[in-house]
């Protein structure tokens, strides 16, 4: 028995097969009519913005993202086959280093993150020049704008609504960034939706701690029971003012005329309803849902928790973030440029310098000087980089290509001897011997590294990285001369 859905496909009934794909997706016509009606839930975006106002963690977890993400470089690499070259000053660097007269480049990915977090949705009008090319960026509330589906263009447009204002956008005019929504062809899904829950919860909680301990409320609710007979005189004088001295609008205290006067409690306390638990807990399934670790904010977070909390925070949640708006900018801005580019944030994500060194290290085996310089720290081909690393070391090549002079061993002995030198030296001595070692040895084929004792892991490393690319002494002596200026900073500060 065929299943009934085969008759869809008539070229099957003939027993042939399309053998080339289509030209356009079928799809498109279909989603667009059926998201015709759809409009967006002003309502919804506007209860987030509240909810960002008054939620003290969802404030905390949308500000660090959107001030780390804003922090955050952002270049333009051209495309050269599989290589990517920085550009100096591209002209979409220019735009958003001054987006538009009133915003700054901060402002400008500060807010669009932040709308991504609370929305899911983030909105660039670009303002064009008399060229065509992107003259200004002007951020949109996501709120204010709906998206208008088209069937044969998935968008024909979005409409911006103030007071009931509408101002029609082309499709070319706008930059959409979305967070994936599993149930939405158009918008995207903000964290808050996700977390709904939870954070309705902790505000309710937050609330009801505020009623507890707000004016004139610090009287459990209970019960005043009056066990003597009383007249209704004293009965209603007794009320008035026992709420005029220990309860408010907001308790709830009743009153029983009977026999002698006692009080019942039946208030719940805060270790009853385990109130400092609940909240914590809200707290961290708030922060999870962010991508924000705990280890960033808890008080009892150990450095080492803090640091590995800051990494995961800086690789998981973070840097995808920056890609996401990188990719789509690199779709629909760079175009307006000529050339093949590509927009990229500077890779923040930490790395083990270690580790690096020991890469650097095994590539040498394969790798040309060129290619470690490019790959590894980014700097330009030299004249003599073009030979592998190993093959310059096993050969006199290396000694050519440099004009290095041969080794003498008493000028190795000298350096042995200030390599040695241990005990209690300062980061300025070890510093000094590092230069003098490295003046020793330049140009010579055969070295070996400098034993860092007392230098910073990070100053060690980039003076390693840029001696690779010292041709003559002078240049030797301005890196350990920068050196020694970041030395006398870090001690004056």
């Amino acid at each position: 028995m065929f299943n009934w859905l085969s008759s869809l496909f008539t070229s099957s009934q003939s027993g042939l097969r399309s053998e080339s794909l289509r030209q356009e997706a079928p799809h498109v016509q279909a989603v667009a009519i059926h998201n015709s009606s759809l409009f967006n839930d002003y309502m919804l975006a506007a209860s987030h913005s509240e909810i960002y106002q008054q939620s003290p963690w969802v404030y905390v977890a949308v500000n660090r993202i959107a001030e780390a993400g804003a922090l955050v470089p952002l270049r333009v690499m051209r495309l050269q086959g599989e290589r990517q070259i920085q550009v100096e000053r591209h002209p979409l660097e220019d735009l958003l280093d001054a987006p538009n007269p009133f915003m700054s480049r901060f402002e400008l990915l500060e807010q669009t993150l932040g709308m991504l977090e609370l929305t899911g949705n983030a909105y660039w009008f670009l303002v064009g020049d008399a060229t065509g090319q992107p003259a200004q960026i002007w951020p949109l509330r996501p709120d204010r704008v709906s998206i208008v589906p088209d069937p044969q263009g998935y968008i024909r447009g979005y409409v911006y609504e103030v007071d009931g204002k509408r101002i029609p956008y082309e499709p070319l005019e706008i930059v959409h960034f979305k967070r994936w929504h599993p149930a939405n062809d158009y918008y995207g899904l903000s964290a808050l939706s996700a977390g709904h829950l939870a954070i309705s919860s902790d505000r309710a909680m937050a609330r009801w701690n505020h009623n507890t301990f707000g004016e004139d409320n610090g009287v459990p609710a209970g019960i005043v029971s009056i066990t003597d007979f009383v007249s209704d005189g004293d009965f209603e004088r007794i009320k008035r003012e026992w709420r005029s001295s220990y309860g408010s609008g907001q308790r709830k205290t009743a009153f029983l005329r009977g026999g002698a006067v006692q009080w019942q409690n039946i208030g719940l306390s805060h270790t009853d309803l385990d109130f400092l638990k609940g909240r914590q807990a809200h707290r961290d399934e708030i922060l999870n849902i962010f991508g924000i670790p705990v280890g960033l904010v808890s008080e009892n977070a150990t450095e080492a928790n803090a640091k590995v909390a800051e990494r995961l925070f800086i690789e998981r949640t973070l840097w995808p973030k920056l890609v996401r708006l990188a990719q789509k900018i690199t779709q629909e801005m760079l175009p307006f440029y000529p050339g093949d580019h590509i927009a990229a944030f500077e890779d923040i994500r930490p790395t083990d310098v270690q580790a690096r060194l020991d890469e650097i290290r095994t590539a040498q085996a394969v790798l040309s000087i060129n290619e470690i310089r490019q790959q590894y720290y980014h700097m330009p081909p030299a004249t003599w980089g073009d030979v592998p690393v190993a093959l310059a070391k096993q050969s006199n090549l290396a000694a050519a290509l440099t004009d290095a002079a041969p080794i003498a061993p008493e000028d190795d002995k000298e350096d042995d001897e200030a390599d040695s030198i241990t005990g209690t030296k300062t980061a300025e001595e070890e510093l000094a011997q590092w230069e003098r070692f490295a003046l020793n040895r330049l140009g010579r084929p055969h070295t070996r590294p400098f034993a860092v004792q007392v230098l910073r892991d990070e100053m060690a490393f980039e003076i390693s990285a840029r001696l690779l690319a010292a041709e003559d002494k002078d240049a030797v002596k301005a890196i350990f001369s920068e050196a020694q200026d970041l030395l006398e900073a870090d001690k004056t500060a």
